[in-house]
């Protein structure tokens, strides 16, 4: 079962990843915000698409689940790190790094 550093060592390691204070949490930052750690250090949110958000909370749904609200709606998900195995937390942050990495397309007109 991972825990808050293997959390921190995988977001870390994944390439122009930066850590900074947001709010009451610590944000994980390339581009844009793809992941918050809980004060308590047990759960994180996980930026994903709607449909990666679904498959993942189906998928393992004691291990992931929307966060409530608008933000849950935009693809925003907890993951409950007693949970998951490594892998499934190290596959989560890649997906959600990849999104942040990700430049939208430029819009015409």
């Amino acid at each position: 079962m991972p825990d808050a550093a293997d959390f921190r060592r995988l977001a870390l390691a994944l390439p122009g990843t930066t850590e900074a204070q947001h709010v009451d949490r610590r944000s994980f930052r390339a581009r844009v915000i793809f992941a918050t750690l809980s004060p308590d250090e047990q759960t994180a949110n996980l930026r994903f698409t709607p449909e990666d958000q679904t498959f993942r909370c189906e998928a393992i749904p004691h291990g992931f689940a929307p966060v409530p609200g608008g933000f849950g709606k935009m693809g925003w998900t907890t993951v409950t790190f007693a949970s998951v195995a490594p892998d499934e937390l190290a596959s989560a942050l890649e997906a959600a790094w990849r999104l942040a990495t990700t430049k939208p397309p430029r819009r015409r007109g």
